[in-house]
């Protein structure tokens, strides 16, 4: 079980579906930089909406920016509807965790999702490059 509000980002964490060809790339590129983040496989032990919310606020984008539009949940649950609020898209994306864009990297304050892997590389600075 993972407490969402404890969470150490300083070694970096990966939010990982291991069946996702750019989830593996991403974790596959950190090691390769002598990080080894803390893995956590979210559709097995999905996000709270207070976590998802603080990974939009470091993403700097809006909620809806984070849900995989192509999933079939989006259409089934009228996602496509721009007047949902960004609580509602939250609340969907933690009961349909497979809704979550992915890979996503948090590390010290910041986060990034790994499309393509290279991205999470803006937020690590100088460590293991």
């Amino acid at each position: 079980m993972v407490d969402w509000r404890r969470l150490d980002d300083s070694t970096g964490v990966l939010l990982h579906n291991p069946r996702c060809s750019k989830s593996r790339a991403t974790l596959e590129l950190l090691r390769q930089h002598a990080i080894d983040p803390l893995v956590i496989l979210y559709l097995e032990t999905p996000p709270d909406a207070a976590f998802l919310s603080m990974i939009i606020e470091r993403l700097g984008i809006h909620a809806r920016d984070l849900l995989r539009t192509g999933e079939d949940e989006y259409k089934a649950l009228g996602l496509d509807d721009h007047s949902l609020s960004p609580d509602h898209l939250i609340h969907m994306m933690v009961e349909h965790p497979r809704l979550i864009e992915r890979p996503i990297f948090l590390y010290e304050g910041h986060a990034r999702i790994g499309r393509p892997p290279e991205k999470v590389l803006e937020i690590v600075g100088g460590v293991g490059l």
